[in-house]
């Protein structure tokens, strides 16, 4: 289609790429394959296995499920496993850098791709910026422990670390009313942590993946530590009632069977690992085949180890008094364990624990993990929008000896550190697991959409039950969606406007953005084989032969 052949307005908004385009995308890619089925398995965990384990187990354990946490896990798992067969069929049919957003280019047409690119900036962007937010607190703890103290300022009637504290803050009042308040600091330590993932995304994927490879084998060591040693020490009667009944005057979310829905919904953030592994295919040396292993093979094993260390976390301690930032440093500290302490003159007391400290430093290389996927998922979304010509070109130039779109992950990064510095995070995973349920429902929906309209095409990897399967993901997470989106309303009638202020503000800008640009600069609107287009091409060198690599892998 030449570029005077543009189609009317009126389809303009529905425009698809066919697949032979997309497969021919993925075949031209400039990005460097490197990653097997182990790699891209570890990706999935290293994302998974962080924020959820670390800090979101016990907020929910105490506000919403009790012990029957457990079952928030198996229901979001399950919603998590229909959509990741759904992602695994697509990732093996299209294997792009673009996940989802192609996905959705290929099957719904491109208004609908860009709804999903907007929603994946939403999922892994903020979710990012909330992590490090979480990182900030343990760094500051792990220092506290050797003698390194931050400055003190208060926040209400707490007293918060200075540097480590956004600059806008949520406050509990004693009526229960959420408030917003200005702290006069910032947090500088989470900007730090992402400004060194992003250092490390530029430097090369292959380098970034071996990097996670360790952080995940520390993290998986220190989780089977935990339950190792926390099995001696469970007390049944903490888990009694196994599903705690809704206190009178109770709100519909609060324990009983509501809880555990609305448990589900908020755990359903800690998922989005697996997704992230599907950004990665077009750097896979054989997607068709590890897209899948890596997609289903991290939730396997992140379902398992959340259920354990749920079990042996709700064994320890009771639930309520869970509520805390570090739910199993609360645990490590419930057991005791005098046998741990070495003397060190400079921790308080003059003595420091070490399975506190191993649990620490497991927080913070799992949320550094997490951190890594997040961001490197969000710069390859952004890279094929922008070969797409829906965004600035500037995100989809790779570097001449990295190989990675660089000024991408430059100009990300100081974005999601901003937001890690500057804004409060308790509002955020609520936003987070909203657009994470939706882009997975759109992703559900694409596999049906492309069933019916190319039931020839060849599938290495198809969703057991078909449509079927694909039908109940829609349902599961637009249901998660809706039971994250029932309190915004809630809170916007009542108490605090600022979650659906702050959703429909962020769904303004991405239709201004798409209306003054991507609208008018799409490539495929114009007609332009973005694989042909003189204006993406970077100083590669080799890329013929790497390309033949490529192929010879497949085969």
């Amino acid at each position: 289609m030449s570029a005077d052949a543009s189609p009317r307005t009126g389809n303009r908004l529905f425009l698809k790429k066919s697949i032979a385009q997309i497969q021919k995308e993925a075949a031209k890619s400039e990005l460097k394959r490197t990653l097997g089925p182990i790699n891209l398995v570890s990706l999935g965990i290293g994302c998974i296995i962080g924020a959820g384990i670390f800090v979101l187990t016990g907020q929910v354990a105490s506000a919403h499920a009790g012990p029957a946490i457990i079952f928030s896990f198996v229901l979001a798992g399950i919603a998590c496993a229909l959509a990741g067969l759904c992602y695994a069929e697509l990732a093996s049919t299209m294997p792009v850098s673009g996940s989802a957003y192609t996905y959705a280019y290929g099957t719904l047409g491109e208004v609908f791709a860009w709804i999903m690119g907007w929603l994946l900036v939403l999922e892994y962007g903020v979710a990012a910026s909330t992590v490090a937010v979480g990182w900030s607190g343990y760094v500051v703890s792990i220092l506290a422990d050797f003698g390194v103290m931050f400055p003190t300022i208060m926040v209400g009637a707490e007293a918060a670390p200075q540097f480590a504290t956004p600059l806008v803050q949520a406050v509990m009042q004693d009526t229960g009313q959420i408030l917003f308040q200005p702290t006069g600091t910032f947090n500088l330590v989470a900007a730090i942590g992402i400004g060194m993932v992003c250092l490390l995304l530029v430097m090369g994927v292959s380098e970034s993946a071996n990097v996670n490879n360790v952080i995940v084998i520390i993290k998986l060591l220190v989780l089977l530590t935990f339950v190792a040693v926390g099995l001696a020490y469970i007390n049944p009667a903490n888990w009694q009632p196994v599903i705690p009944p809704t206190p009178e005057g109770g709100t519909w979310d609060q324990f009983g069977v509501g809880g555990i829905f609305r448990g589900a919904a908020i755990i359903f953030f800690a998922y989005v690992g697996f997704e992230a592994v599907s950004t990665a295919a077009a750097e896979a040396r054989n997607p068709s085949r590890d897209v899948p292993i890596g997609i289903l093979g991290a939730l396997i094993v992140c379902t398992i180890i959340y259920m354990v260390v749920a079990l042996v976390m709700t064994g320890v301690v009771p639930f309520l008094e869970l509520a805390s930032p570090a739910p199993i440093a609360v645990a490590i500290d419930r057991m005791a364990l005098d046998w741990a302490n070495v003397p060190l003159a400079v921790a308080p007391g003059g003595e420091l624990n070490l399975m506190s400290f191993l649990i620490k430093i497991g927080a913070i290389t799992g949320l550094s993990s997490v951190m890594l996927v997040l961001c490197f998922g969000q710069t390859r979304v952004f890279y094929t929008m922008a070969r797409d010509g829906l965004l600035p070109r500037a995100f989809a130039l790779v570097h001449r000896k990295f190989r990675t779109p660089w000024i991408g992950t430059i100009l990300l990064g100081v974005a999601i550190a901003v937001a890690a510095a500057f804004l409060p995070i308790g509002i955020l995973g609520d936003l987070v697991s909203l657009g994470t349920a939706l882009a997975f429902s759109i992703v559900c929906f694409s596999v049906i959409m492309l069933r019916i309209r190319h039931p020839e095409l060849e599938r290495p990897f198809r969703v057991p039950g078909g449509v079927v399967t694909a039908t109940l993901g829609i349902l599961a997470c637009l249901g998660l969606a809706g039971l994250n989106f029932t309190p915004m309303i809630q809170h916007a009638m009542n108490d605090n406007p600022l979650p659906l202020t702050i959703l429909g503000v962020y769904a303004l800008v991405g239709a201004v953005i798409y209306g003054v640009y991507g609208f008018w600069n799409s490539k495929l609107a114009k007609g332009i084989d973005i694989t042909e287009d003189p204006a993406l091409s970077s100083p590669v060198e080799g890329l013929a032969g790497h390309v033949d690599n490529i192929k010879e892998d497949r085969d």
